[in-house]
């Protein structure tokens, strides 16, 4: 009787109740990160304070609406939980990441980098390889925090610009990440929108191949503009670096065995947390055998990260190799971590009453042309990811909302996948505050502010898909004529 009187007494949300909560973040985020740091001069608000401030907004609203705490409560805690895999992977990243250091596996990795690239193409280079590694994984943050550790660390002792190799390896991994079969975003898309896969990813090509050659080009030529530190500083410094991770760590071909094992678990399809979690295992068992680094170390590293401070018997550590490898263990990425709880209660309120579907709904109802459905797909869903940080609940929002405008109009759903993955996971790394770029910053140690204008892939790819829409090229509208 409660139950049933609970739900008589509530007022259900009006549209236009909806915008209050969305209208709310955008002020605090633009006072709180542009207005008051740029005329008032106090520091930028944590993004963690600017969300729980949002959730309290929310939460108040349907409060005032006669809904309970408990309910909201209990929305809350299910968000979490569907969110959960994703702080499971920001813990086994940071395992992953501070048992690779202490095993030897990274350092061993930069110290044939070392020798092997040449710096004065490092920013192609730091594009083309993780496309290869995340082609052949499906993943775009494994490729991120593994090959690209190796690569942000070489440049780091190269003396290169750090943002731009940043920029540039998040962009390869992405892309690479989009072209693979074997990526869970690129299966979700197709699936979302009733897409046979590799349809989907042919059409992701006709956005994101233009993006890539033509970010892989800037990226040859920023080594012009912006080249490794004097060559003769670089060598004294290469030379030391290599020196002094020759007296940290010794080098086995068994360190191969922890990527090797994340490679396979990719490629085969494994879970991705406990796949991460047997490699870190097996780096740690490396350790313990092969350096002389004690259990101690080894469970310090795993928990807070390696410390040079460990290797005792080397006194004179040089700056930049302290910085590369004092890293990792389970605390590594708890910044990301709390705020992705954040974000999950303010968006387990507003999905609570299904405030993003029915707001695109609204916004969207009216569009008529061909170009104009594809645009506004585009629109809804850099939108809607900005304010969930969640492309898996993205696809489906989108992916529901937009199908039937799109079948009406006799566009194929294939663009509709793909402009799903242009504006929604392609963008994820430009947004300071989804899981993605948490995940980038705390991974490589660059931040936000240095790495977001040189993430070219993406950059580019917002104007591109736009273009082949008002275009109509690469729409396949002659295609879906003739299947008629």
């Amino acid at each position: 009787m409660i139950k049933n009187h609970t739900q008589l007494t509530r007022t259900p949300p009006k549209p236009y109740q909806l915008f209050f909560p969305i209208i709310f973040l955008l002020l605090i985020i633009v006072f709180g990160l542009v207005i008051g740091p740029n005329y008032y001069g106090f520091k930028p608000f944590p993004l963690e304070i600017i969300f729980l401030l949002a959730a309290v907004f929310s939460a108040t609203e349907l409060l005032i609406l006669g809904y309970k705490w408990e309910e909201i409560q209990k929305a809350i805690v299910k968000k979490i939980a569907k969110g959960f895999p994703v702080i499971l992977i920001f813990f086994a990243i940071g395992l992953l990441i501070g048992s690779w250091i202490i095993s030897g596996t990274i350092p061993m990795l930069v110290h044939y980098g070392i020798n092997l690239i040449n710096p004065d193409y490092i920013y192609v280079i730091a594009f083309i390889v993780p496309i290869i590694f995340s082609i052949l994984t499906g993943t775009s943050w494994g490729s991120i925090a593994t090959i690209g550790v190796v690569i942000i660390g070489i440049a780091t002792i190269a003396g290169v610009d750090l943002g731009i190799t940043a920029g540039a390896i998040i962009g390869g991994a992405y892309f690479g990440d989009k072209m693979s079969p074997l990526s869970d975003t690129t299966n979700l898309a197709s699936a979302a929108t009733d897409v046979n896969l590799y349809d989907h990813i042919h059409s992701m090509a006709y956005t994101t191949v233009p993006s890539a050659i033509i970010a892989a080009i800037i990226f040859f030529g920023l080594s012009v503009v912006y080249p490794p530190i004097a060559e003769v500083n670089s060598k004294l410094t290469s030379q030391e670096t290599l020196t002094s991770i020759e007296k940290l760590f010794n080098f086995n071909a068994l360190l191969i065995i922890p990527p090797a094992i994340v490679l396979y678990g990719s490629l085969t399809r494994k879970p991705t947390v406990p796949v991460m979690l047997v490699s870190a295992i097996s780096a740690s068992i490396l350790a313990f055998f092969l350096q002389d680094y004690s259990l101690p170390d080894i469970i310090q590293t795993l928990l807070k990260g390696y410390d040079v401070n460990m290797a005792t018997w080397e006194k004179s550590v040089p700056r930049n190799v302290i910085i590369l490898f004092n890293r990792g263990g389970l605390y590594a990425l708890n910044e990301a971590i709390f705020f992705t709880f954040m974000v999950f209660i303010f968006i387990g309120i507003l999905d609570m009453v299904k405030a993003m579907p029915t707001l695109v709904n609204i916004v969207f109802k009216n569009v008529k042309k061909r170009w104009a459905i594809i645009l506004s797909s585009l629109i809804a869903t850099a939108f809607t990811n900005a304010f969930t940080s969640n492309q898996s609940a993205t696809s489906f929002i989108i992916g529901d909302a937009f199908k039937p405008a799109y079948d009406k109009l006799k566009v194929p759903r294939k663009v509709l996948s793909r402009s799903i993955e242009d504006y929604g996971t392609m963008i994820e790394t430009l947004i300071p505050w989804t899981a993605s770029t948490l995940f980038v910053v705390a991974t490589l140690g660059v931040s936000y502010a240095d790495y977001w204008h040189w993430q070219l892939l993406s950059i580019l790819n917002i104007f591109v898909a736009p273009l082949l829409a008002i275009t109509g090229i690469g729409c396949f509208y002659k295609k879906e004529k003739n299947k008629e």
